[in-house]
């Protein structure tokens, strides 16, 4: 089993787990290997070193596991950001490809004030900002949904 260190175009990083160095090449060349993101498939290998394995995880004073693997601390962060983006997904309007549009709209007081979601472009964000307009990215984990402004 091989595991890469994969990022898509927009710098988005996740790991990738292959039979081998041929399957990883070979599925990257017919573009299946998609960033679970944005849903880009135009996804590079990361150089990385190798992960040597040479005995069981070296408990601490207190018995846990030094290796992060089942951190407590860990778990509890990855809890609170799925949590954090359910609130974001149940509490603002996903207006999808219109979001630059409808943030000006907002903005401009052409329509009250809501919590929106969507998707724009990095030309898109750099123009809302240029307007005095802040967002900010919330990439969130597969989902099928894309990255979230």
């Amino acid at each position: 089993m091989k595991v890469y260190n994969l990022a898509c175009e927009q710098n988005h990083r996740f790991e990738g787990w292959f039979g081998s160095e041929e399957d990883f090449l070979s599925q990257s060349a017919r573009q299946l290997i998609v960033c679970p993101i944005c849903e880009s498939s135009k996804v590079d290998k990361l150089p990385s070193a190798p992960h040597l394995n040479l005995s069981a995880a070296r408990p601490t004073a207190g018995g846990r596991d030094t290796t992060g693997s089942h951190s407590p601390a860990v778990a509890q962060m990855k809890k609170q950001l799925m949590d954090m983006a359910r609130h974001v997904m149940e509490n603002t309007e996903d207006v999808g490809e219109n979001f630059a549009e409808e943030a000006r709209r907002i903005h401009y007081k052409e329509v009250p004030e809501h919590g929106i979601r969507g998707i724009a472009s990095a030309e898109q964000r750099d123009e809302l900002a240029e307007e005095g307009i802040e967002v900010f990215q919330l990439p969130l984990p597969a989902t099928g949904k894309p990255t979230l402004q």
